[in-house]
């Protein structure tokens, strides 16, 4: 077997089946498999995948074990040469897969691949490429600095060596991962993905960002969300530092007091209410226009089959949502329209009773249920 992705999940039940779908549609003349796990989740995510998707294994651990234990847990079942690490909370386009196995082929002393990553309103996300987080590098950028090194001097759209992909996806050879022991169980949440990368570059493997395929992320990590965020990504930092960077007394001191007081330091999101005069629904169906109506009650629709029509329609419509139905127009066109950042977006996949997206990566996933004609605001999106 070529590949296998690994989709780790926990509560985002909508997400993983959207994602889900579209990993279908990368895969569909790959040898490849698909690998759910779940850790524990409180809602109907497991039975999701046993009534939708009853041939994908779908691991289901009795308690949360965190993100590296689990991914551990999965890699150990997978079956392909290589393996993709995936969010569920992702939309790949059909021809993803397709491109990274084209260039890891052709590429020497690989490590891991990561790709272009987007938010929901189709921001480039700048953590899809950073350099090795020293505590220098990281202080500066604590304090605010522009010119901190955190992220790689590389274009978005470029191809290139970086040091440090981030968890949301990463592409390897199984090999590459179990040579370097994988992720380390003593991170449960963030920093992981800085560690394997870096395990990857000691070991004397390149990695790489590839930015001819672009990926939506939807719950970004490009900014600290919260109190409990902060606390919880500067701990891991700290356990990175004194696992790699461990040199002298002043870094220990200063690492050890930005772990401590950063977090108290860090203001909590600011919700920003969107303005939705109208939506536009891009489909070929008008029995589904009828059905988000539902979502959108007395604001205008309008339906459109043609994207040149499309893009003239928005100009007059400076303030609407953007539905995209994936029955009429395929993923990697969907993302393509995300990228030109037009305004707000939602995305109703095949045979899906719900349509999804997110504003920012600042802002929690929003579904709206087509079914029961209600929002189902996302409050576990990892």
């Amino acid at each position: 077997m070529k590949l296998s992705v690994i989709i780790l999940n926990y509560n985002v039940r909508y997400f993983l089946e959207a994602c889900i779908k579209s990993v279908q549609a990368a895969i569909s003349n790959l040898d490849a498999e698909i690998i759910v796990i779940d850790n524990n989740s409180p809602d109907d995510s497991c039975a999701m995948m046993r009534e939708t998707f009853p041939k994908i294994v779908c691991i289901e651990n009795k308690e949360n074990v965190g993100f590296a234990k689990a991914n551990n847990q999965a890699v150990q079942h997978a079956q392909g040469e290589y393996i993709c690490i995936l969010n569920p909370d992702t939309i790949v386009a059909e021809d993803t897969f397709v491109q990274l196995l084209s260039f890891a082929k052709n590429t020497k002393n690989l490590g891991s691949i990561g790709c272009k990553l987007i938010d929901g309103r189709g921001k480039f996300l700048p953590e899809s490429k950073r350099n090795i987080p020293t505590p220098k590098v990281s202080l500066k950028k604590i304090l605010g600095s522009k010119n901190s090194g955190y992220y790689a001097n590389l274009h978005e759209d470029a191809i290139g060596k970086v040091d440090i992909l981030v968890g949301a996806f990463m592409f390897m050879k199984k090999s590459v991962y179990e040579s370097v022991d994988g992720f380390d169980e003593d991170y449960f949440m963030y920093g992981e993905d800085i560690d394997l990368s870096y395990k990857i570059k000691k070991a004397g493997f390149q990695n790489y960002y590839y930015g001819k395929t672009t990926v939506i992320h939807y719950k970004g990590e490009s900014t600290l969300k919260d109190k409990t965020y902060a606390k919880r990504f500067y701990g891991a930092m700290q356990l990175f530092y004194k696992k790699h960077f461990q040199r002298n007394i002043i870094y220990d001191i200063v690492v050890a007091l930005g772990a401590k007081w950063i977090p108290f330091l860090s203001k909590g999101e600011t919700n920003t209410i969107k303005q939705i005069h109208s939506y536009i629904f891009i489909s070929d169906s008008e029995e589904r226009f009828k059905q988000v109506s539902l979502c959108y009650h007395e604001k205008k629709g309008v339906r459109i089959e043609n994207l040149d029509h499309f893009f003239s329609e928005l100009k007059k419509n400076k303030t609407a949502e953007i539905v995209l139905d994936t029955h009429f127009i395929d993923y990697k066109s969907c993302i393509q329209i995300f990228e030109k950042q037009l305004g707000y977006y939602k995305i109703l996949s095949k045979n899906s009773t719900f349509i999804l997206g997110s504003d920012s990566s600042k802002n929690r996933g929003e579904v709206w249920l087509l079914s029961a004609k209600k929002k189902y605001v996302n409050k576990e999106l990892n």
